[in-house]
């Protein structure tokens, strides 16, 4: 199984739709067997989500992802934890260990150009 992890700083990125480098983990039995980086080479939202199923990435780990991110990800058959913080090498040890659950707060299901709101979303 292949991982994405949105990644800026040895951390997990909290705007899916601006990522810029995704680590990428190789998963078997419980166990990680190898990580590497992905460059997202500018693309953005719905073109990340054609990038990750183009590289294997099974599921996605993240933090704030807007609406349109999240279907575009589902329409790729690439599965999302999203709502998550912290390093990534602690995010993945959570996923091994069955213990990262996702916040789907975090989830933006409007933009407002200009307008403030609240949401949970990590993007605004």
């Amino acid at each position: 199984m292949r991982v994405a992890v949105t990644t800026e700083n040895n951390q997990v990125f909290q705007h899916f739709g601006k990522c810029q480098l995704f680590t990428i983990a190789e998963v078997e039995d419980g166990k990680l067997l190898s990580t590497s980086f992905l460059d997202a080479n500018g693309s953005g939202h719905s073109a990340l989500a054609v990038l990750l199923k183009q590289q294997g990435v099974d599921l996605l780990i993240c933090g704030g992802i807007g609406q349109g991110a999240n279907d575009a990800l589902a329409a790729q058959g690439v599965q999302l934890i999203c709502g998550v913080s912290g390093s990534v090498s602690d995010v993945l040890a959570a996923y091994l260990n069955n213990t990262l659950q996702p916040n789907n707060a975090f989830v933006c299901d409007h933009h407002h150009e200009g307008d403030s709101h609240t949401c949970h979303c990590g993007e605004h």
